[in-house]
């Protein structure tokens, strides 16, 4: 079955931070830079996003950018 847009992202970003390539505290890039990194348009990275803030693998700090979030325990 193929893997929508979205799910490439999420499924990227978070084998980048299980394998430690982005540590806790270190930023994300901007939306722009993911949507031409992606090829794909705003919407699906704003999707992306906004389920890795849901599950807490990433905040968001208005005006400063997405940040890999501090793991606790």
């Amino acid at each position: 079955m193929a893997t929508s847009k979205t799910q490439k992202i999420i499924d990227d970003i978070k084998g980048q931070i299980a394998s430690g390539e982005l540590r806790p505290g270190a930023q994300l890039p901007s939306t722009a830079e993911l949507r031409e990194q992606y090829g794909v348009s705003i919407t699906v990275v704003r999707g992306a996003i906004n389920w890795l803030k849901a599950t807490g693998l990433i905040e968001g700090v208005p005006g400063v950018g997405v940040f890999v979030a501090e793991r606790n325990g």
